[in-house]
């Protein structure tokens, strides 16, 4: 990740490879903000000839042009970037903004930029623009021998000595956000060679002794005796056991136990399917490409509390993270099979590729014991989410319209597109078997809305969203800040949620 600064510096005195500066979108053609003006006027640029005609460069999102700095600046080159009209600005599309000037930077190695100057003085514009530009610049490239070479520094520009003070915890904020989101994409973009229950559970450990979390891992006979039969069933297929990983957060001085000290306690369950074969039920090959990111909501959920305790959120969070590998193996759990979770409900098994809901059926149970005030789980749970909303698009249940309503808010601050989705009561009969008390899967239309049905099963009755993040979990193509493969969608949604409503 690109270390990230503050420097009070006029922009023409700002040392890096490239100045990028904002420029708006008017009516009458493209609007220099002053601080892109003072520059401009140092140039002796005049912004309507530069621009060119028949729309060359209006100023519109998207719209990039590059200029020599001629001397006139500390610069070698300067970086006009469209923000669209003043009326319509918006974090997010500050955020791409500063997407779009990290791709246009090509090789430059060090960037000045004052795009947030353009946003409004509240803060959120800065934020904004830190995140857009980390995010931007993330790259996988850990197995390559010889990687590109990746944006080194980014420096904010702000306006004058009085804006430090104020800016400072902002960019902490949008910095520990932005890197969690990092961590989460790398986990989800490891092959499963390298991610299985046991090394992501390592992985979980140590980020947890980091962040002063408490911890335990369940493995083994711990998990037939914790009654975690849906997990040892899921996981019975692979050579690496599975494991069930809980993680707590608890802010304030002596809030070692309970929630003393927060604002209200959160309980998280994500999904943890390291690679997805669909078990007994075998998927065919191309059904099988990409799915080591079937881990994608534990892997977000990891990052979050993580972030959350970087943080000082006032939250109390507790992440509950089933980690299972799907595998046909000669232990494998069988369609016909019943399996008996952690709350005592019994369930059919009909598809051993409907595993998701199982290891999540445990892994509420236990969130539900501890009546926390909300739970939320994330899971790249069907394909039918994706059918319905496409892949840029989360689909989310509850069973609480007030908790649903504040994911939503959560998810819009955060600029992650998440769309209310409806538990259709009349479906739940879907679900019924006739050897258990629940079948985990049907072949009804509308299987989101029954795997939710399912979940809500194991949740007693605590305020409840389910997440289904299978569309944008990982993205076939890269798009502003989003380069193609894992997102670590929902970390910033978690984490803003978990600051509390605004």
């Amino acid at each position: 990740m690109p270390r990230l600064a503050l420097s009070p510096v006029p922009p023409e005195r700002a040392d890096a490879d490239l100045l990028v500066l904002p420029v708006a979108a008017g009516e009458g053609g493209p609007v220099a903000p002053p601080v892109t003006a003072a520059v401009l006027g140092r140039l002796g640029a005049d912004l309507a000839a530069v621009a060119g005609g028949a729309g060359r460069f209006t100023g519109q999102l998207d719209d990039v042009l590059l200029l020599p700095g001629y001397g006139a600046v500390a610069a070698p080159a300067v970086l006009l970037v469209g923000v669209g009209p003043d009326g319509q600005r918006s974090p997010e599309t500050l955020r791409r903004a500063a997407a779009v000037a990290v791709a246009a930077a090509g090789k430059a190695a060090t960037l000045a930029v004052a795009l947030h100057r353009a946003g409004g003085p509240d803060g959120a514009a800065l934020a904004a623009v830190a995140e857009g530009t980390l995010l931007a610049a993330y790259r996988f490239q850990r197995h390559k021998s010889a990687p590109d070479p990746d944006l080194a520094a980014v420096t904010l520009l702000v306006d004058g000595e009085g804006s430090l003070d104020a800016a400072g915890p902002v960019l902490r904020r949008a910095e520990v956000a932005a890197r969690a989101t990092l961590a989460a994409r790398d986990l989800v973009n490891e092959p499963a060679s390298r991610i299985n229950p046991a090394t992501l559970a390592a992985e979980a450990v140590r980020l947890a002794r980091a962040a002063g979390l408490e911890h335990r891992v369940l493995a083994g006979s711990a998990l037939r005796r914790g009654r975690f039969g849906a997990v040892v069933a899921v996981g019975g297929g692979s050579a690496t056991g599975p494991r069930l990983v809980e993680l707590r957060y608890r802010p304030g001085s002596g809030s070692r136990s309970g929630s003393l000290g927060a604002a209200r306690h959160v309980a998280l369950v994500g999904k943890g399917v390291t690679f997805d074969t669909g078990g007994i039920d075998l998927k065919r090959g191309a059904g099988m490409d990409g799915m080591k990111d079937d881990m994608a909501g534990a892997a977000a959920i990891l990052a979050a509390i993580t972030a959350a305790a970087e943080l000082g959120l006032p939250t109390a969070v507790t992440a509950i993270l089933p980690l299972v590998e799907n595998m046909p193996g000669a232990s494998a759990m069988r369609p016909g099979d019943v399996v008996t979770a952690r709350n005592g409900l019994t369930v059919e098994v009909t598809n051993t590729d409907a595993e998701g809901r199982l290891i999540l059926a445990d892994g509420l149970a236990l969130a539900a014991e501890a009546r926390p005030d909300a739970i939320l789980d994330l899971a790249t749970l069907t394909g039918s989410v994706v059918y319905g909303l496409g892949l840029g698009c989360v689909g989310v249940f509850g069973n609480t319209p007030a908790l649903t309503a504040e994911v939503l808010d959560a998810a819009g601050r955060a600029g992650e597109l998440a769309c209310e989705l409806p538990l259709i009561e009349d479906y739940r009969r879907f679900l019924d078997s006739e050897v258990a008390d629940l079948v985990n899967a049907t072949n009804e239309p509308g299987d989101s809305v029954q795997a939710a049905l399912f979940l809500r099963e194991f949740v007693a009755g605590v305020p409840w969203a389910h997440l289904d993040i299978a569309g944008p979990a990982t993205a076939k193509e890269a798009r502003y800040y989003q380069p193609k493969g894992a997102s670590g969608w929902g970390v910033r949604t978690l984490l803003a949620f978990l600051e509390g409503p605004r």
